[in-house]
């Protein structure tokens, strides 16, 4: 399974890249179990999920919780919760 991973506001800015493409041996992940990939890649995503939380996640322009699963290739947004007056 293929993901472009997008990433936005302050969590683009820790991690230092706005887009990079994943590539999993599975047919189905859900988006807890992305974050726990991750979060094991490397030092960045680590300290980057674990100070941003919560983390708000969206599958092919629609918003989506942890336990939505995604099957098959596909786009997956994460952001930072947003304020505004």
């Amino acid at each position: 399974m293929r993901l472009t991973i997008k990433t936005f506001a302050s969590l683009r800015e820790q991690l230092g890249a706005a887009q990079e493409t994943l590539e999993l041996d599975t047919a189905e992940v859900s988006i807890a179990g992305l974050l726990e990939i991750l979060a094991a890649r490397d030092a960045r995503w680590a300290e980057a999920l674990r100070q941003r939380q919560p983390i708000r996640a969206a599958v092919d322009l629609q918003l989506v919780d942890r336990a939505y699963v995604v099957r098959g290739d596909s786009e997956i947004a994460f952001f930072p919760p947003v304020t505004g007056g």
